[in-house]
Parts: structure tokens; C-alpha cells; sequence
């Protein structure tokens, strides 16, 4: 299973939970108001900062792909002068 695929399902059951816990907690309709909203909040900062965390380490992986691509193309590079030397000779 994809990491994403598991952080998206953490985060939608805690989002869950916590909607449900504040809906049937007895308090009065300004207050949960309140909390739906204060706890909205949070949830859109904790996935702002997970999908941040996400896109830093699709950056990354892409930059050490495009590292190893082109230290792959240049021993490549090498090897194809090598042979050409060689059959030249």
C-alpha cells in the first residue's frame, strides 16, 4: 500500500473522529460552531504541512533521479568513446 494512500486515510479518520466527537458532544450550537470551526482549521494546517512534506520529498527524489540519470549518461558517455577507440585501433 502507497504512503499517501495510508496518510490520507489516517488523516480522513482522525477528521472523522474528531467532527463526530464534537457533533455529539452535548454543548450548546455556538460553541460547536466554534469547534467545528476551530478544529477545520487545524485540520487544513496539519494537511497544508503533510502535503508540503510531500512535495519536499517528491523534490528530492526527483532531484537525486535526475542525479543518478546523468552520472548514468556520462558513463555511458565514457564507455561508448572506449569502444570507439578501441575499434578504431
Amino acid at each position: 500500500m502507497k504512503s499517501s494512500n495510508v496518510l490520507l486515510g489516517v488523516v480522513g479518520g482522525l477528521a472523522a473522529g474528531a467532527v463526530l466527537g464534537v457533533l455529539f458532544a452535548p454543548d450548546k450550537g455556538e460553541n460547536t460552531r466554534k469547534k467545528i470551526a476551530q478544529k477545520s482549521s487545524d485540520l487544513k494546517d496539519n494537511l497544508t504541512d503533510s502535503f508540503s512534506d510531500f512535495v519536499s520529498n517528491v523534490e528530492d527524489k526527483y532531484k537525486d533521479l535526475a542525479s543518478k540519470a546523468s552520472s548514468l549518461m556520462e558513463d555511458g558517455s565514457e564507455n561508448l568513446e572506449k569502444i570507439n577507440k578501441k575499434l578504431n585501433v
